[in-house]
C-alpha cells in the first residue's frame, strides 16, 4: 500500500477577495478512521468557490483553508473502516454526502501552521477526503467528464428531477447559464420541457445553451428579460423558474413570472442580508419557493444512474468544458469565469 506523500501542491484561500496562493502543503502522516487518500486528476471550479472567495455568506472563520468540491481522482490509500472504495479505484469527488463514513476533516500544515480543509478539497494535487465524499466509477470513464459528476451534472439534473419535478411539456426559465445552468437546460430537454428559456448576460453561454437544449435565449445586456419572457410565453406565466444567480431582484422577477402551481427554485445563493420582498398570497394557491441543496443528489445512486443514461444517449459532454488550466494558473481561471470569457465548465488539470 502506498505511503502518504510528505507534501502536495495546493491553492490556498488566505484572505477573502484576494487571489489564491499556490504553494506546497504538508500532509498528515496517518489516515484517520474513514479517511481516503487520493491523487486528484481533474478539478472543476464552481460558482460556489467564487462566492466563497468573495464572501457572499459573510466572514470566513476558517481561513486560511483549501478549496474545491468537484473532481476526479484515484484512490492511493484507505484509512480504517473504509469499505466503499479500494486502492486503485477511479472515483468522483463530490461535496454532497454519499455512502460511507463521514470522517474527521484532515488538518494540513502550511509554513508551520495548521491549514484547514473540509471533508473534500480538489484544488490540490492530492487530498485526504472523507469516504462519503468519493464514489467509485468505472475505470474507463473519462477523467474530465468524471469531474463534472462531482457537482455540475448531479446538481443540474437533480434540480430538474428532485427540486422542480418537471413534467413533459412544462415551461421553464433558467436564469444563469453557467456550468450548472447548462446542465439544468440539458436535463430539461431530456424530460421534454417546453419551452426551455435560457437567460444570461454573456452571449457565449447562450450560444452553448442553444446547442444543448434551450429553445429560446435572452441576453439581458440588450433585452428586458421580463418583456422577452412574457412575449415567448404569450403572456402566460411560467411553470418553473430556476435562478442560478443569487440576485434578489432576479428571484423577485421569477416569483412574479411563476404561475399558480408553479415552482420557483433557488440554486444561486444570495449575499448575506440580501433579502427578497414578495407578496405571499400566491403561496396560498399552490405556488412554491424552494432552495436547492445540490439538487438533493444522492451520489452513491445518482452518479451511476446519470452516467449510464448519458453514455447510452451518447451525449458529448466535452462541449460543456470551456477551458483547461493548470493549478498554477488557477487565478487566471477564476478571472475568466468572472469576466464571462468561458461559457461552460472551467477545469484545473493536476
Amino acid at each position: 500500500m502506498a505511503n502518504i506523500p510528505e507534501t502536495m501542491e495546493a491553492a490556498i484561500l488566505v484572505k477573502q477577495n484576494q487571489e489564491l496562493i499556490v504553494d506546497k502543503v504538508c500532509l498528515p502522516k496517518i489516515l484517520e478512521i474513514g479517511q481516503v487518500l487520493v491523487q486528484v486528476h481533474i478539478s472543476g471550479i464552481c460558482g460556489s468557490q467564487l462566492g466563497e472567495i468573495s464572501g457572499v455568506k459573510g466572514p470566513d472563520p476558517y481561513l486560511p483553508h483549501l478549496m474545491g468540491h468537484e473532481g476526479s481522482a484515484t484512490v492511493l490509500k484507505i484509512g480504517p473502516g473504509v469499505t466503499n472504495v479500494s486502492v486503485g479505484d477511479l472515483v468522483v469527488l463530490h461535496w454532497r454526502k454519499g455512502a460511507g463514513i463521514q470522517a474527521k476533516p484532515p488538518i494540513y500544515n502550511w509554513n508551520g501552521k495548521n491549514l484547514n480543509a473540509g471533508w473534500i478539497t480538489t484544488f490540490n494535487t492530492h487530498a485526504i477526503v472523507s469516504e462519503n465524499r468519493c464514489t467509485k466509477i468505472p475505470s474507463k470513464t473519462d477523467k474530465e467528464i468524471a469531474a463534472l459528476f462531482g457537482c455540475a451534472i448531479t446538481t443540474g439534473f437533480g434540480v430538474i428531477e428532485n427540486n422542480a419535478a418537471v413534467k413533459i411539456g412544462e415551461s421553464i426559465v433558467v436564469f444563469g447559464a453557467g456550468g450548472i445552468g447548462l446542465n439544468i437546460i440539458q436535463a430539461a430537454r431530456m424530460v421534454s420541457a417546453w419551452p426551455i428559456i435560457a437567460v444570461d448576460l454573456f452571449q457565449s453561454r447562450l450560444d452553448l445553451a442553444k446547442t444543448i437544449g434551450a429553445t429560446h435565449t435572452i441576453n439581458t445586456m440588450n433585452t428586458d428579460p421580463l418583456k422577452a419572457i412574457e412575449n415567448i410565453l404569450d403572456n402566460r406565466k411560467v411553470d418553473v423558474f430556476i435562478d442560478n444567480t443569487g440576485s434578489a431582484k432576479i428571484i423577485e422577477l421569477g416569483y412574479k413570472l411563476t404561475n399558480h402551481g408553479g415552482r420557483l427554485i433557488l440554486v444561486g445563493v444570495p449575499k448575506k442580508y440580501d433579502d427578497i420582498k414578495i407578496h405571499s398570497l400566491p403561496l396560498h394557491f399552490g405556488q412554491t419557493i424552494n432552495g436547492s441543496h445540490g439538487g438533493e443528489c444522492k451520489p452513491e445512486k445518482d452518479i451511476e444512474r446519470y452516467l449510464n443514461v448519458l453514455e447510452n444517449r451518447k451525449s458529448d459532454l466535452k462541449h460543456l468544458i470551456s477551458k483547461r488550466f493548470k493549478l498554477r494558473e488557477i487565478n487566471d481561471a477564476i478571472s475568466a469565469m468572472k469576466n464571462g470569457e468561458t461559457a461552460g465548465r472551467v477545469l484545473i488539470t493536476l
